[in-house]
């Protein structure tokens, strides 16, 4: 199941335990494990149910021995995933259940694995490089960016950029490439190869503006794997790497992430037939999805870029979908600021600072 991080044969065998077992036995395998769940399955091996810490210890509160059997304290219909199950959805499941572990399990109920909450969130090195598009001019933030480049903007202690480039660190992504232009020789001269942010910077240097697609003509390797491309001035605490599975799951070419907005009209809303008024609805919500400046492109998407032509992602979208490469939308909720004006960049500091 890829990106999940599995768990070995010995590990999965540690962790598991028999219906007739005992509490006592539970507690030895949880310490000899060092995991916090057992697993209680039955001669095919599949899951009756799951013992925590927890369980054992509100039953020996409430009068059970160690030589109680260790169905007396199971939760008999445990949280599980199905084979298959993306990083993301359990993840969710975690959370909204407030659980550390869930196992997996096939269509007959067979154990498969079991993931836990420190596996779906640790920072395994990516293969992927994360290309930021960091030369645009923040003409709407100006007088600001008059004498520094945007992405070089304060929020909190430090550039956005640099915030940016700390959270795809954090979430394993080692590669980064800065697309620059206005105000450039700022960005390389404060990330130079990356060495002290822990990755590895190189620079894709534009001598007229290209767009957040054409940029990436300039591309001196052409990767192998999908690239993840990200506008400078966005603030998001989007998992990148749930992005990029979504992407190989739904076997994209180009994905762009979008968010649900919101607009409200400030009037009352007449419908009319000709001169009769058929319909009347009070400053109604509307709800429209919109780019997040956040996209996935795989190697194919960059053969529809000419060298030092300027593109711009829809553009790049639209060349693709004209020759029926998947073109697909990742829907995202996370928090999310589009950093273009002052307002944004004092939203931004909050933000960071939460």
């Amino acid at each position: 199941m890829e990106g999940f991080q599995k768990n070995n044969k010995k590990t999965l065998v540690e962790i598991t335990i028999k219906e007739i077992d005992t509490i006592a036995d539970a507690i030895r395998s949880l310490n000899n494990s060092g995991a916090r769940i057992c697993l209680v399955v039955d001669e095919h091996r599949k899951l009756v149910g799951t013992v925590s810490d927890g369980d054992i210890r509100r039953g020996l509160l409430n009068g059970k021995t160690l030589s109680t059997a260790c169905l007396e304290v199971a939760q008999l219909n445990p949280l599980v995933v199905p084979r298959g199950c993306s990083r993301a959805m359990a993840r969710q499941m975690m959370l909204v259940n407030k659980v550390q572990q869930i196992p997996e399990i096939d269509e007959d109920g067979v154990v498969l694995d079991v993931h836990t909450w420190e596996d779906l969130n640790s920072a395994a090195d990516q293969d992927s490089t994360i290309v930021v598009m960091a030369g645009g001019q923040g003409i709407r933030l100006r007088p600001l960016t008059e004498h520094c480049p945007k992405p070089m903007l304060k929020v909190g202690d430090k550039p956005m950029l640099e915030h940016l480039i700390i959270r795809a660190r954090n979430q394993g992504f080692r590669k980064i490439v800065l697309s620059v232009n206005y105000l450039g020789h700022m960005i390389e001269d404060y990330f130079r190869d990356g060495e002290q942010f822990g990755v590895q910077i190189e620079y894709l240097r534009e001598t007229t503006p290209l767009g957040t697609a054409g940029a990436l003509s300039l591309l001196s390797n052409k990767p192998a794997s999908p690239l993840i491309v990200i506008n400078g001035d966005v603030a998001t605490e989007i998992k990148f790497d749930d992005l990029l599975e979504f992407h190989k799951r739904q076997k994209a070419k180009l994905t762009m992430a979008v968010r649900l907005h919101e607009w409200q009209h400030p009037y009352g809303v007449v419908t009319i037939d000709g001169s009769n008024i058929v319909g009347f609805e009070e400053k109604p919500v509307f709800q429209t999805r919109v780019n997040a400046g956040i996209y996935v492109l795989s190697p194919e998407a960059l053969e529809l870029l000419e060298a030092d032509q300027a593109c711009d992602m829809p553009t790049l979208f639209e060349r693709a979908r004209s020759i029926s490469l998947a073109t697909i939308a990742y829907p995202t909720h996370e928090p999310w600021i589009d950093i273009g004006r002052q307002e944004d960049l004092e939203a931004a500091n909050y933000f960071e600072q939460r």
